[in-house]
Parts: structure tokens; C-alpha cells; sequence
């Protein structure tokens, strides 16, 4: 008797730090696409001085378990000796909906500034994406407008993110797909 077997792939994502310079240029671009041309915030780029000290992370697609493309990135850094900061999270509108990449970024950036020393963690949340971030337990700090835009000052409850010190090395975030009998 002969079964067909069939074996359905099941994407996957690497959430680590950048770590090559084609990760650099895909988070770059990707930031390029949704804050300058999507969203038309700023009207020529986005990159400011802290792009120079910051820590910066991405998620990354893949093709047979390789990197192939930038789908999400966030940047984190310290402005003052355990006050740290997470800007710039940016998901391809492609893989908005898809295995929660801005949620894992999110912990990634979290859990990494953790590990180095942070005691507070912020971000100035788009006001629309305040639900995500409160379902991660941040609390809401004040309502701001920044470059014209609703936000959200939100702090991180760091009890729900364990320390991370292996940003470089990430983890692979596989997400279910339902396969089609």
C-alpha cells in the first residue's frame, strides 16, 4: 500500500541582532519604506544620531532555515546609565499579520537592554499601536505628539522579560500554518 506523505513548511523568523551589513541595509530600507513612504512622517529619511549608538535588532525571513530579507527591525539604546529607550519598530507591511514579529521584536529589545543593565525601559508608541504594547504588559505613561503624529509614552514591566545577553545570537521564531488537506 503506498501513503502519501506530503511535508508542509512551517516560515520561520530569526529575531536576533543586526549582525552583517546586508542586515543593516535591510533594517535601513525597511525603516525607509514605512516611516518615509508609508507613512509619510518624515519627508526624506529617518535616520538620526541615535541610528550611531543604538543596539539594532531585526527579523528576519527565511528560505530553506537561510536568512533572506529584513521584515521587521527596532533599534534600543541607553540615554543615561539604566534609562533605556526602544524607537523605530518597523514590520513590512506584508508580514504585519503574520507569527507576531513585532511582539517578538518588542521582547527581543526588552529582554536584551534588561541583560546590559536597564532598570526602565520606554518607547513613544504610535497612539494606534498602544493596544499591542499594553497586551505586552507596558503601562502608558502620558499621550505625545511627535512628528505630527498620536503617541503613546509607554514603560516596559521588565518582571515580564527575562534578562537576554545573546542578542547576536537571537532565536528562530517558527509560526503555525495550517496545512491544506
Amino acid at each position: 500500500m503506498y501513503i502519501e506523505t506530503r511535508q508542509f513548511h512551517c516560515p520561520g523568523y530569526f529575531i536576533r541582532a543586526v549582525s552583517t551589513p546586508w542586515e543593516a541595509r535591510g533594517a535601513a530600507g525597511l525603516r525607509h519604506r514605512v516611516f518615509v513612504e508609508e507613512q509619510g512622517i518624515f519627508p526624506e529619511h529617518d535616520r538620526d544620531e541615535i541610528d550611531l549608538i543604538a543596539t539594532h535588532l531585526v527579523a528576519l525571513s527565511t528560505n530553506a532555515h537561510e536568512a533572506d530579507a529584513v521584515v521587521g527591525t527596532v533599534r534600543i539604546h541607553e540615554a543615561e546609565p539604566g534609562l533605556w529607550w526602544g524607537s523605530r519598530l518597523a514590520v513590512d507591511q506584508g508580514f504585519r499579520r503574520v507569527g507576531r514579529l513585532g511582539s517578538e521584536l518588542i521582547r527581543l529589545a526588552v529582554r536584551t537592554a534588561h541583560a546590559r543593565g536597564c532598570r526602565t525601559f520606554l518607547a513613544h508608541v504610535q497612539k494606534q499601536n498602544a493596544p499591542l504594547f499594553r497586551r505586552l504588559r507596558w503601562k502608558p505613561l502620558a499621550d505625545e505628539d511627535l512628528h505630527g503624529v498620536p503617541h503613546v509614552k509607554m514603560e516596559a514591566d521588565l518582571a515580564a522579560y527575562p534578562p537576554f545577553a545573546r542578542p547576536q545570537e537571537g532565536w528562530y521564531h517558527a509560526t503555525a500554518q495550517r496545512a491544506a488537506v
